[in-house]
């Protein structure tokens, strides 16, 4: 798969080279947003980048490079569930330094693209936490909308929160 560039960044596939970096950058706690408290192994890191790269049929993981070949960030896919068509999107930022440049919201906007014009499904949707209101602005800016509230989804500190469910459809996104 080629990359996919916007004016700030390219999203990728994850090289071998890349591994020893995101082994760091995964598990740094400082940088990972509301819900992104779980530590990732080396192994687990590694093994998964053996078994498929990182990027298969149903799933898949690309870096945000900026146009200094820095890595900024991640954002990848996974399926809601068997039964449904249709895929969740999440994202990382690495960091303040990479923050509120736009780099989110330009990831999800070339994913949300390409899902759309790869994939046999009508729905991508992204869960966020209700005091996240900088990725709320990201979901805005790229077309979905805030559907409700799961209550009690995600684990946190030491306790259940709230989670908002926002989505596009294939009909929204095509009336952008």
């Amino acid at each position: 798969m080629p990359p996919l560039r916007g004016d700030l960044i390219s999203l990728r596939l994850v090289r071998r080279a890349d591994l020893d970096d995101l082994i760091e950058l995964l598990n740094d706690l400082g940088t990972r947003g509301a819900l992104g408290h779980f530590l990732k192994s080396e192994t687990d890191i590694r093994g998964r980048f053996e078994r498929d790269g990182y990027w298969s049929d149903d799933s898949g993981v690309l870096l945000m490079i900026d146009a200094a070949a820095d890595t900024v960030g991640w954002i990848g896919f996974i399926p809601v569930t068997y039964y449904f068509y249709g895929y969740e999107i999440n994202y990382q930022v690495f960091g303040e330094q990479y923050s509120g440049k736009g780099y989110a919201t330009e990831a999800l906007g070339l994913l949300t693209e390409y899902l759309f014009s790869t994939k046999l499904m009508d729905r991508l949707q992204l869960s966020i936490h209700p005091d996240n209101l900088a990725s709320q602005r990201v979901a805005e800016k790229c077309g979905y909308t805030r559907e409700g509230v799961l209550r009690s989804l995600g684990f946190l500190d030491g306790r259940f929160h709230d989670i908002e469910m926002w989505s596009i459809t294939r009909e929204m996104h095509e009336a952008l």
